[in-house]
């Protein structure tokens, strides 16, 4: 018997040795120690020893198996190796070529998004802090702060979206433009006070150039001595910055708005984007109304400021070109990969806003 298991031992060590792939070798693994492998079938033969035999014999057999194994392991890891060089010969990267285009390069960033983001980057750069406040807003904070009358046609149910009333009889409401921000913000801070407050807005509208929600950006300057001619500058270096370029023409026409006096109604020269001869109405604004500052705790007599609107998506619509407002609400995948921009490319002021 111990013959026989030398033997054994000599042919299995051989075939490993000689085993010339991984395939090889696990087709001798399973011919030796398989359920039904040499080495396995040996142990089957221990209820027929005598017992004074049977131990010794375990005993060998198991130092077989433990000889094998070890043989195999160690022959499976030079294989291993070798398997794994000749693969790098031959699965060689090349790399002078130009980077793959991978799944975080495919996203797009929204135009309005981008537009957002080159928005708050100019107004950064001015000194502009960001203030956010609630879509859903109530009617003191939305219209009667703001010296909104209560007779105005902007608070009538054909242009405002109404919850149902509250138990007092008041109502909450969408807000209409982001100006419960600023009136937010006087109430809630001392001047100086220099923000702007970007968000979603919300009016009965809807066409080609108007939809039910749509986004807005308000800026807010509060202090001592601010006047007219800060407003003016502060809208042509935004508008210049925005466009990207040396110069723009401005106009500013008389309007009226309940939170301001004066208001005035902005048009800048369409050569900023390309059409010459023409000219386009961008935003609102004028000086804080005095019962405006009243309402929100402030001195008219102490503080003045100004206060302006623009629309991001009009903003958006000029100065990339893009014809209709309903596409952006759209979710047509191809219209994004048209006109949205790389995640990586965030605009700066030094870098470009939209290079």
């Amino acid at each position: 018997m111990s013959n026989d298991l030398t033997k054994l031992e000599s042919e299995l060590l051989g075939e490993i040795a000689g085993a010339g792939d991984l395939a090889a070798i696990e087709a001798v693994r399973v011919a030796s120690l398989g359920k039904k492998g040499r080495v396995s079938e040996l142990m089957s033969k221990l209820g027929s020893l005598p017992n004074e035999e049977k131990k010794a014999f375990g005993q060998a057999v198991n130092i077989l198996k433990a000889k094998v194994t070890d043989a195999l392991d160690a022959r499976k890891a030079v294989l291993e190796t070798a398997a794994l060089d000749a693969r790098l010969k031959t699965e060689r990267a090349d790399v002078t070529l130009p980077v793959r285009m991978g799944p975080q390069a495919e996203g797009r960033i929204h135009p309005v998004s981008q537009v957002l983001d080159e928005v708050i980057e100019i107004f950064a750069d001015m000194g502009f802090a960001v203030a956010e406040g609630p879509d859903i807003e109530t009617d003191e904070m939305n219209f009667d702060k703001l010296n909104i009358p209560a007779e105005h046609p902007a608070r009538q149910d054909h242009d405002t979206f109404y919850f149902n009333p509250r138990e007092d009889g008041s109502r909450l409401l969408l807000r209409t433009h982001t100006s419960p921000v600023q009136i937010r913000t006087m109430v809630s801070s001392k001047p100086p006070i220099r923000i702007i407050a970007p968000g979603r807005v919300y009016r009965c509208d809807s066409d080609q150039t108007h939809t039910p929600m749509f986004h807005q950006v308000e800026g807010l300057v509060i202090d001592e001595t601010t006047n007219m001619g800060h407003l003016k500058w502060v809208l042509q270096e935004f508008c210049k910055a925005f466009f990207e370029v040396d110069e723009v023409k401005m106009r500013f026409r008389a309007s009226h708005f309940p939170f301001t006096e004066p208001s005035m109604e902005v048009d800048i020269g369409a050569e900023a984007i390309g059409k010459p001869g023409q000219w386009l109405e961008i935003l609102g604004c004028g000086m804080v109304h005095p019962n405006v500052l009243r309402n929100c705790g402030l001195d008219p007599e102490k503080y003045q400021g100004f206060a302006f609107g623009v629309g991001l998506d009009r903003l958006t619509m000029l100065k990339y070109g893009i014809p209709d407002l309903r596409a952006f609400f759209a979710g047509d995948l191809k219209w994004l990969r048209h006109y949205g921009f790389n995640m990586l490319d965030v605009p700066t002021m030094g870098g470009g806003l939209s290079s």
